[in-house]
C-alpha cells in the first residue's frame, strides 16, 4: 500500500472513531443530533471501500 492510501486510510479511521465517540447513544441512532456524525461517519467508511478499490486497482495495473 503506498503512502499516500496509508495517510487517508489513518485519517478515515481517525473520523469514524470520533464520529463513534460523539454520538449521544441515549438519544437513538437516527436522533437529528446524531444524523451528522452517523452520515459523516458513513462518508468516512465509503471513504475506506474507495481507497481500497483504488489501492487493488493499481496493483492490477502494474502487474500488466
Amino acid at each position: 500500500m503506498q503512502l499516500f492510501y496509508k495517510i487517508f486510510l489513518a485519517l478515515f479511521i481517525i473520523f469514524i472513531g470520533f464520529n463513534l465517540y460523539v454520538i449521544d447513544w441515549n438519544l437513538g441512532f437516527w436522533h437529528e443530533e446524531n444524523a451528522k456524525f452517523i452520515f459523516s461517519g458513513s462518508a468516512a467508511v465509503l471513504g475506506i471501500i474507495v481507497l481500497l478499490v483504488l489501492n487493488t486497482m493499481s496493483k492490477l495495473s502494474v502487474k500488466k
